[in-house]
C-alpha cells in the first residue's frame, strides 16, 4: 500500500485514500481528469511565458521536440482524444468526436474543459464491470481487441500520459518555466 503525501488534496487523493477498492472509473474518468486540468494549467504557463517573452504564442503551439514527431497542438488534441475515447470504450458507449481545430492556447484550453465535461457525463455506473468488457481500438490499417482492464493499464493510461508529458516537454524544452509539481499538480502546492 502507498501513502500520497503532501499538503495539495484532489479530489482524487481524496477518493483514493477512502477507497478499498479501486475501481475502473477512479482509474480511468478520474485520472483522466485530474491529468487533462494539469494540462491546463500547464498551458497557461505557456501562453503567460509567450506573452512575457513578447512573441508570438503560436510558436509554441507549432513546435515539436523532433522532426519526426507531431506539435504542441496535436499532442493536446490527442491527449484529450484518448482520455475521452478511454472511458466512453469502457462504459460501452460510441465516444463522441471532437473537431481537430484549435490554433490558440484559449482554444485548447477549450478543448481540455470540454474532454473533461464530456468525461465526467459518463456515471460511474457505466464502467461497473468493465474490466472483462471487450474493447476494440481501430488503429490505422488494424483493430486493436483488449479487455478492459488490460486496455486502461497498457494502453489508455500510457498513451494519455504519453502525450501529456510530451505536451509539458515541448513547453520546458521552449524555455517555460515549469516543473515536477506542474505535471503532478497543475501547479498547485503538492
Amino acid at each position: 500500500m502507498f501513502h500520497l503525501r503532501g499538503t495539495h488534496t484532489s479530489p482524487l487523493r481524496t477518493r483514493l485514500r477512502s477507497m478499498n477498492k479501486i475501481s475502473m472509473h477512479v482509474m480511468s474518468a478520474e485520472l483522466f481528469c485530474n491529468t487533462l486540468g494539469n494540462l491546463s494549467a500547464i498551458l497557461d504557463k505557456g501562453l503567460a511565458s509567450a506573452t512575457t517573452r513578447k512573441f508570438d504564442p503560436g510558436v509554441l503551439l507549432a513546435s515539436r521536440l523532433a522532426p519526426d514527431m507531431l506539435p504542441l497542438t496535436r499532442q493536446v488534441q490527442i491527449a484529450c482524444d484518448i482520455a475521452k475515447n478511454s472511458v466512453a470504450r469502457l462504459a460501452g458507449q460510441e465516444p463522441r468526436r471532437f473537431e481537430d481545430n484549435e490554433t490558440s492556447f484559449e482554444q485548447l484550453r477549450a478543448r481540455i474543459a470540454g474532454t473533461v465535461d464530456y468525461i465526467k457525463s459518463i456515471p460511474a455506473s457505466a464502467l461497473e464491470g468493465s474490466e472483462t468488457r471487450d474493447i476494440t481500438v481501430p488503429a490505422r490499417e488494424r483493430t486493436l481487441e483488449f479487455k478492459g482492464l488490460e486496455y486502461l493499464q497498457t494502453w489508455a493510461i500510457p498513451n494519455v500520459l504519453f502525450h501529456v508529458t510530451t505536451s509539458y516537454n515541448i513547453l520546458r524544452h521552449n524555455g517555460v518555466e515549469l516543473g515536477k509539481r506542474d505535471f503532478i499538480a497543475g501547479g498547485s502546492p503538492g
